[in-house]
């Protein structure tokens, strides 16, 4: 009888110690098991179409700056902070637009509607639309937050890492972003009956 043994996955301490000691072949994985929540974190913060450029550029910085990572919160939270960072740069080098592209909400292929019940399926879609609506109403700093803590389902204190704000900023932002939020679908709701 022969035994099979598998290796385990490596976690991403070990990869972050394999990939500083120059290791290429561990980043290479950090970065396969981050890209999806990274372009997704892009896109949801307003990237849009420069989503890939933006989290090219935060990977080759995450990993320039893998020395200074000191492993006090998740890497996906510290490399999330480096996404959102890169974002309000392009953000600010773009020179301000009326609103954020949020195009994912749309294109994420796992929002889409599985039911068989046409009725259900546009009224899914209206929610929806009117949801990204009034996220891009939102004030960016109350968008962030509310991006964070409930599209990538970050807990609170890898929002604290990612956002760089103080825990007591997080939880008072988060809570009026959603009172507006809501005040807004509530508004939105009324004028459409």
């Amino acid at each position: 009888m022969s035994v099979i043994r598998t290796e385990a996955p490596l976690d991403d301490e070990t990869l972050v110690t394999r990939a500083r000691a120059g290791d290429l072949e561990a980043y290479d994985l950090l970065v396969a098991r981050h890209t999806a929540s990274a372009y997704r974190t892009a896109v949801l913060l307003g990237a849009g179409s420069d989503s890939e450029d933006v989290i090219q550029e935060a990977f080759v910085k995450a990993y320039r700056k893998l020395s200074r990572y000191r492993g006090d919160a998740s890497f996906r939270s510290w490399l999330l902070a480096i996404v959102a960072n890169e974002t309000r740069n392009l953000h600010r080098s773009r020179g301000r637009r009326d609103g954020l592209v949020l195009r994912a909400a749309a294109a994420d292929p796992r929002s889409e509607i599985a039911e068989d019940d046409a009725v259900a399926a546009v009224l899914a879609g209206e929610r929806r639309r009117s949801l990204v609506q009034a996220l891009r109403q939102l004030p960016t700093r109350d968008r962030e937050v509310i991006v964070c803590r409930f599209f990538l389902d970050l807990t609170e204190e890898e929002t604290v890492s990612a956002l760089g704000w103080p825990r007591g900023t997080v939880k008072s932002r988060t809570s009026r972003a959603l009172a507006k939020l809501r005040g807004l679908l509530d508004s939105a709701e009324v004028r459409h009956g």
